[in-house]
């Protein structure tokens, strides 16, 4: 009897911990849910449109600087002429500061010149040149680096002025890429990216034709499709710098 007794009570231990595991299966789905609910609030979370949203706050920002800007500029322009009218400078004197304003960049300056244009490759782009690997996905996108070779070769074929996309570059500008994003001076681009500067073209053409970090990329666009491309200009204006020219850095704590 001991023996049946001991038979007819395993099926209950035995059942016992799958009873407890199952009901621990269920809150911990409950809890999960909930969780879910709670961080959604009612939207649907296997969407980017999150993502989404902050893609078109950072461009509306942009924008928003971009009016600032021009609004600064108005204003920036209306205290020069109001400094100038009253400041008791002689004619060589506000000659002098006239040359040092377009050095800085921030008069309008206009001339002959050339614009460069890069664009990303196809995102389905696949290798144009027989031996040549694959591309991989950022292969077909430009740099920091590509942009910053276009420029550095502009300063260095003699450009008396640079503009990347709608805006003038100065001493403290810095061309800096996020992803497939240009950031510069607080506003946002995506390709294709356009580098206009004014002086000697064929200077200027000569110094992009013999700069190392443009012939590589130059093997990319015969390798993959990316973008390049040289218009030259009989006349073309540049903007002054509209931007603040205040330097911000750090300072040490007490």
């Amino acid at each position: 009897m001991s023996n049946s007794a001991d038979s007819t009570s395993r099926p209950a231990r035995r059942f016992r911990p799958v009873r407890l595991l199952t009901g621990g299966v269920f809150a911990l789905a409950g809890l999960i849910f909930w969780m879910s609910f709670n961080t959604a609030q009612g939207t649907n979370i296997r969407t980017d449109a999150s993502m989404l949203r902050l893609s078109d706050l950072i461009q509306e920002r942009s924008r928003k600087n971009g009016e600032l800007e021009d609004s600064a500029a108005a204003a920036r322009a209306q205290v020069d002429a109001l400094a100038r009218r009253d400041n008791g400078n002689t004619a060589a004197e506000d000659k002098r500061l006239d040359a040092l304003e377009k050095a800085a960049g921030t008069q309008k300056i206009a001339g002959s010149g050339l614009t460069v244009t890069l664009t990303d490759a196809p995102p389905n782009a696949t290798a144009r040149i027989p031996g040549v690997p694959q591309p991989q996905p950022n292969d077909l996108v430009i740099h920091q680096q590509d942009l910053q070779a276009v420029v550095n070769a502009l300063w260095r074929g003699g450009a008396q002025g640079i503009e990347v996309m709608d805006q003038r570059l100065i001493s403290t500008s810095a061309v800096r890429c996020v992803g497939n994003t240009l950031i510069l001076q607080g506003r946002v681009y995506s390709p294709p990216y356009k580098v206009t500067a004014v002086g000697d073209r064929g200077a200027l053409r000569k110094a992009l034709d013999s700069s190392p970090a443009i012939q590589n990329y130059l093997q990319y666009v015969a390798a993959y499709g990316l973008g390049w491309k040289v218009d030259q200009h009989d006349a073309v204006t540049l903007p002054g710098y509209s931007g603040t020219v205040d330097l911000h850095y750090a300072k040490p704590v007490g």
